[in-house]
């Protein structure tokens, strides 16, 4: 039987969703119910808290990276075993690129497929009836989308609270709950997004001041009343998942490399593949029975010192490398170039086994969808052969060094930005994190 489910989304970025969605999630569990989570859109960290929350994996949900099928296969796992799944929402409702309808990238993309209510979290600081105004034309902008009710805010107080009430009454949309204004209930952020939740002390503790916030300020059985079984199809197309780099992967996985999509992980094992992990920071290298080894995205820069003291995991990764393939996303590409300059300005060396180098003293956000065309058959696929995913750093190639380039890249619109990353030998890596086949 499919469980229920509902979205949380907003009308722009910071007006509080992850908030509203990590209280619902451990409130909800507080009362006993099983909850799954899932992420609009290609964000890494949002769904590490959802898991911490709910004791459960949450899995991104993408429209424009991700075929129609693998949404429809993805949407029916999440509600396996499951009471109630909440998607929380992406930037604002209908924000993401320009493109075939349903395959943009908007939270509004997931709302229309799966027929999933929305309840709407409005930022009111800064303004009182206007509130009901944009309410109004976000729930009457596309009739494919339904919001079932609103949760306001950083609300000032009693008098505040009543004038945006009144003013949405007219709406007929429930108002499902109100968040008073306090700062001390934010999650503390550093340069791609919040703190990382396995590096929260109190982690416990905040979840439970976030379920005494739904429980004093949320109106918890309507929300869980207004969640719908979601339309899935019934056939799934379960073959575009990326095929595994091998049927034994060694995964790099502590503080330094911590983004790896759990859809990437649970399709590969769906395909028959195991992972191991290996930890570079307590340098260690990949272990010598795997076929494979994937070095994902993380924070590099963070610990860069350390890594370039780890003699053992970069000897080791350069045996494994001389026979077996390697391939670095993003953080992992870094750390297969020559050096990383890192924030301090000091240069470390990284494991050599590319040639290019990278800096994160002089931050530049590099930011957006991509479509990459392999220029030669790697982990990704073969030549010709296309993904799509996502680019978010604030890294610079300073030394492109002189490999042979991976991809030919196009951004989400379609708009040629040039080839990139690198492959020598049976190494390769890109700042592209990838997501699905195209």
């Amino acid at each position: 039987m499919t469980a229920p489910g509902l979205i949380v989304a907003a009308h722009k970025s910071g007006a509080g969703k992850t908030t509203v969605t990590l209280a619902l999630l451990s409130a909800l569990r507080r009362r006993g119910l099983r909850i799954h989570a899932a992420k609009s859109g290609p964000d890494y960290i949002d769904p590490a808290f959802h898991a911490r929350a709910t004791g459960e994996e949450s899995v991104n949900l993408d429209s424009w990276s991700m075929p129609p099928g693998l949404l429809d296969n993805l949407m029916a796992t999440a509600s396996v075993g499951a009471d109630l799944v909440v998607v929380e929402g992406v930037m604002g409702l209908f924000d993401g690129v320009s493109g075939a309808a349903g395959r943009t990238g908007a939270t509004a993309d997931l709302a229309a497929r799966f027929g999933l209510p929305v309840i709407f979290v409005i930022d009111v600081s800064a303004q009182a009836q206007s509130a009901a105004a944009l309410l109004r034309g976000f729930a009457t902008h596309d009739p494919a989308v339904r919001i079932a009710g609103v949760i306001l805010n950083s609300v000032a107080g009693e008098r505040h609270a009543r004038l945006v009430s009144r003013a949405i009454g007219a709406l007929e949309i429930p108002i499902l709950g109100m968040l008073p204004r306090d700062k001390a209930i934010a999650l503390p952020e550093r340069h791609l997004g919040l703190i990382q939740a396995g590096e929260h002390e109190d982690i416990e503790a905040r979840f439970a001041a976030l379920a005494a916030l739904a429980e004093e300020h949320l109106d918890l059985d309507a929300i869980v009343g207004l969640a719908r079984a979601p339309r899935i199809a019934e056939s799934q197309a379960t073959g575009l998942f990326l095929p595994p780099p091998g049927m034994r992967i060694a995964v790099a996985r502590d503080a330094a490399f911590t983004f790896l999509y759990p859809h990437l992980g649970r399709g590969w094992r769906a395909q028959g593949a195991e992972l191991v992990p290996f930890s570079p920071l307590a340098d260690e290298g990949p272990d010598a029975a795997c076929d494979a080894c994937w070095l994902p995205g993380g924070y590099p820069e963070l610990h860069a010192g350390r890594l370039a003291a780890a003699s053992n995991f970069k000897s080791k990764l350069a045996e494994f490398a001389a026979t077996r393939p390697v391939h670095g996303e993003c953080g992992g590409y870094m750390v297969l170039g020559k050096g990383l300059i890192d924030a301090d300005g000091t240069r470390q060396a990284m494991a050599g086994l590319l040639s290019h180098s990278t800096s994160f003293a002089n931050r530049k956000l590099h930011l957006g969808y991509r479509e990459a065309a392999l220029l030669a058959p790697c982990v990704l696929g073969e030549a010709g052969a296309r993904v799509r995913g996502h680019e978010f750093h604030y890294a610079s190639v300073i030394d492109p060094g002189d490999d042979a380039p991976l991809a030919a890249l196009t951004d989400g619109e379609g708009n040629g930005i040039g080839r990139t990353g690198g492959r020598r030998g049976n190494v390769t890596g890109t700042f592209f994190h990838a997501i699905a086949g195209a």
